[in-house]
Protein backbone atom coordinates (compact mmCIF):
# COMPACT_ATOMS: atom_id res chain seq x y z
CA UNK A 1 0.00 0.00 0.00
CA UNK A 2 2.71 2.50 0.76
CA UNK A 3 4.41 2.21 -2.63
CA UNK A 4 0.39 3.14 -4.52
CA UNK A 5 0.70 6.19 -2.01
CA UNK A 6 4.25 6.91 -3.11
CA UNK A 7 3.58 6.22 -6.38
CA UNK A 8 0.57 9.09 -6.43
CA UNK A 9 2.44 11.29 -4.37
CA UNK A 10 5.04 11.16 -7.44
CA UNK A 11 2.01 11.90 -10.05
CA UNK A 12 0.61 14.38 -7.94
CA UNK A 13 3.90 16.40 -7.59
CA UNK A 14 4.53 15.72 -11.08
CA UNK A 15 1.33 17.28 -12.16
CA UNK A 16 2.34 20.71 -9.78
CA UNK A 17 5.57 20.98 -11.71
CA UNK A 18 3.61 20.90 -14.93
CA UNK A 19 1.48 23.53 -13.63
CA UNK A 20 4.46 25.63 -12.62
CA UNK A 21 5.99 25.32 -15.85
CA UNK A 22 3.33 26.50 -17.75
CA UNK A 23 2.73 29.27 -15.55
CA UNK A 24 6.52 30.20 -16.06
CA UNK A 25 6.15 30.27 -19.71
CA UNK A 26 2.84 32.24 -19.68
CA UNK A 27 4.78 34.81 -17.54
CA UNK A 28 7.49 35.24 -19.88
CA UNK A 29 4.81 35.75 -22.73
CA UNK A 30 3.78 39.18 -20.52
CA UNK A 31 5.98 42.05 -21.42
CA UNK A 32 7.61 44.08 -18.49
CA UNK A 33 8.61 47.05 -20.20
CA UNK A 34 12.03 45.35 -21.37
CA UNK A 35 12.23 43.83 -25.36
CA UNK A 36 12.97 40.51 -24.85
CA UNK A 37 13.05 37.71 -28.09
CA UNK A 38 10.62 35.59 -25.78
CA UNK A 39 8.25 38.41 -26.57
CA UNK A 40 7.25 37.12 -29.71
CA UNK A 41 7.05 33.23 -29.05
CA UNK A 42 3.24 33.34 -29.67
CA UNK A 43 3.96 34.96 -33.63
CA UNK A 44 3.15 32.49 -36.43
CA UNK A 45 3.93 33.36 -39.84
CA UNK A 46 2.69 32.37 -43.08
CA UNK A 47 5.52 30.05 -44.59
CA UNK A 48 4.33 28.26 -47.70
CA UNK A 49 0.87 28.13 -46.71
CA UNK A 50 1.65 26.47 -42.89
CA UNK A 51 1.24 28.76 -39.93
CA UNK A 52 4.90 28.72 -39.11
CA UNK A 53 6.62 29.83 -35.22
CA UNK A 54 8.34 33.21 -35.79
CA UNK A 55 11.51 31.44 -34.00
CA UNK A 56 11.91 28.86 -37.28
CA UNK A 57 11.83 31.14 -39.89
CA UNK A 58 13.88 34.42 -38.63
CA UNK A 59 16.95 34.82 -35.87
CA UNK A 60 15.15 36.90 -33.39
CA UNK A 61 17.50 39.15 -30.82
CA UNK A 62 17.40 42.16 -28.65
CA UNK A 63 19.20 45.14 -30.00
CA UNK A 64 18.80 47.45 -26.40
CA UNK A 65 16.24 47.51 -23.90
CA UNK A 66 13.94 48.47 -26.54
CA UNK A 67 14.36 47.15 -29.30
CA UNK A 68 14.22 43.98 -31.04
CA UNK A 69 15.50 42.57 -34.09
CA UNK A 70 13.88 40.16 -36.50
CA UNK A 71 16.26 38.68 -39.29
CA UNK A 72 14.34 36.40 -41.36
CA UNK A 73 16.21 33.79 -43.54
CA UNK A 74 14.76 34.75 -46.68
CA UNK A 75 14.30 38.37 -47.16
CA UNK A 76 10.92 37.18 -49.51
CA UNK A 77 8.84 36.76 -45.44
CA UNK A 78 9.23 39.62 -44.35
CA UNK A 79 6.05 41.24 -45.26
CA UNK A 80 4.36 37.74 -44.06
CA UNK A 81 6.45 37.94 -40.49
CA UNK A 82 5.00 41.97 -40.27
CA UNK A 83 1.77 40.47 -40.76
CA UNK A 84 2.50 38.02 -38.16
CA UNK A 85 3.39 40.22 -35.32
CA UNK A 86 0.60 42.64 -36.09
CA UNK A 87 -1.99 39.59 -36.11
CA UNK A 88 -0.51 38.65 -32.91
CA UNK A 89 -2.42 41.86 -31.34
CA UNK A 90 1.23 42.56 -29.17
CA UNK A 91 0.59 46.20 -29.01
CA UNK A 92 3.69 46.68 -31.06
CA UNK A 93 4.58 48.05 -34.41
CA UNK A 94 7.07 46.34 -36.78
CA UNK A 95 9.00 48.25 -39.12
CA UNK A 96 10.36 46.67 -42.39
CA UNK A 97 13.64 48.06 -43.49
CA UNK A 98 14.10 45.65 -46.51
CA UNK A 99 16.72 43.74 -44.73
CA UNK A 100 14.96 43.20 -40.99
CA UNK A 101 12.21 44.17 -38.80
CA UNK A 102 13.06 46.30 -36.23
CA UNK A 103 10.34 46.32 -33.42
CA UNK A 104 10.69 49.56 -30.91
CA UNK A 105 8.98 48.22 -27.14
CA UNK A 106 6.86 51.37 -26.12
CA UNK A 107 7.51 52.31 -22.58
CA UNK A 108 4.14 50.93 -20.59
CA UNK A 109 1.87 53.23 -19.23
CA UNK A 110 0.36 52.92 -15.80
CA UNK A 111 -2.91 51.52 -16.90
CA UNK A 112 -1.34 48.91 -19.02
CA UNK A 113 1.48 47.95 -16.05
CA UNK A 114 -2.15 47.33 -14.29
CA UNK A 115 -3.77 45.59 -16.90
CA UNK A 116 -0.51 43.58 -17.04
CA UNK A 117 -0.57 42.25 -13.48
CA UNK A 118 -3.93 41.55 -13.76
CA UNK A 119 -2.89 39.11 -16.47
CA UNK A 120 -0.46 37.21 -14.50
CA UNK A 121 -2.66 36.80 -11.27
CA UNK A 122 -4.76 35.37 -13.53
CA UNK A 123 -2.12 33.31 -14.91
CA UNK A 124 -1.28 32.50 -10.87
CA UNK A 125 -4.45 31.84 -9.97
CA UNK A 126 -4.92 29.01 -13.03
CA UNK A 127 -1.69 27.56 -11.71
CA UNK A 128 -3.24 27.19 -8.57
CA UNK A 129 -6.72 24.83 -10.04
CA UNK A 130 -4.24 22.90 -11.54
CA UNK A 131 -2.44 22.40 -8.17
CA UNK A 132 -5.53 22.16 -6.18
CA UNK A 133 -6.78 19.27 -9.19
CA UNK A 134 -3.71 17.89 -8.73
CA UNK A 135 -4.40 17.38 -4.92
CA UNK A 136 -7.75 16.23 -5.57
CA UNK A 137 -6.60 13.24 -7.67
CA UNK A 138 -4.24 12.30 -5.15
CA UNK A 139 -6.77 12.58 -2.02
CA UNK A 140 -9.32 10.38 -4.62
CA UNK A 141 -7.07 8.00 -5.36
CA UNK A 142 -6.09 7.70 -1.37
CA UNK A 143 -9.70 7.40 -0.13
CA UNK A 144 -9.84 4.53 -2.84
CA UNK A 145 -6.88 2.78 -1.22
CA UNK A 146 -8.83 3.56 2.33
CA UNK A 147 -11.66 1.33 0.85
CA UNK A 148 -9.12 -1.32 -0.21
CA UNK A 149 -8.06 -1.95 3.06
CA UNK A 150 -5.87 1.25 3.89
CA UNK A 151 -5.40 2.19 7.78
CA UNK A 152 -7.44 5.37 8.97
CA UNK A 153 -3.88 6.51 9.89
CA UNK A 154 -1.71 5.96 6.54
CA UNK A 155 -4.70 7.20 5.18
CA UNK A 156 -4.63 10.60 6.73
CA UNK A 157 -1.03 11.21 6.52
CA UNK A 158 -1.01 10.58 3.21
CA UNK A 159 -3.87 13.12 2.83
CA UNK A 160 -1.60 15.60 5.26
CA UNK A 161 1.52 15.08 3.15
CA UNK A 162 -0.23 15.44 -0.30
CA UNK A 163 -1.63 18.98 1.69
CA UNK A 164 1.99 20.06 2.31
CA UNK A 165 3.02 19.18 -1.35
CA UNK A 166 0.06 21.71 -2.59
CA UNK A 167 0.47 24.39 0.08
CA UNK A 168 4.31 24.11 -0.96
CA UNK A 169 3.94 24.66 -4.97
CA UNK A 170 0.94 27.30 -4.16
CA UNK A 171 3.35 29.20 -2.51
CA UNK A 172 5.71 29.12 -5.48
CA UNK A 173 3.11 30.33 -7.53
CA UNK A 174 2.51 33.47 -5.49
CA UNK A 175 6.74 34.08 -5.51
CA UNK A 176 6.65 33.70 -9.34
CA UNK A 177 3.31 35.94 -9.53
CA UNK A 178 4.46 38.39 -6.92
CA UNK A 179 8.48 39.09 -8.72
CA UNK A 180 6.51 39.21 -12.03
CA UNK A 181 4.23 42.21 -10.73
CA UNK A 182 7.10 43.97 -9.42
CA UNK A 183 9.28 43.46 -12.87
CA UNK A 184 6.09 45.02 -14.35
CA UNK A 185 5.22 47.95 -12.16
CA UNK A 186 8.95 48.33 -12.00
CA UNK A 187 9.41 51.72 -14.15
Amino acid sequence: MTEEINMAMEEAEASMKKSMEHLASELTKIRAGKATPSMLDSVQVEYYGNPTPLNQVANVNTVDARTISVQPWEKSILDDISKGITNANLGLNPQNNGELIMINVPVLTEERRKELCKRAKAAGEHAKVGIRNSRKEANDFIKGLKSDGLSEDMAKNAEIDVQELTDNYTSRVDVLVDNKEKDIMTV
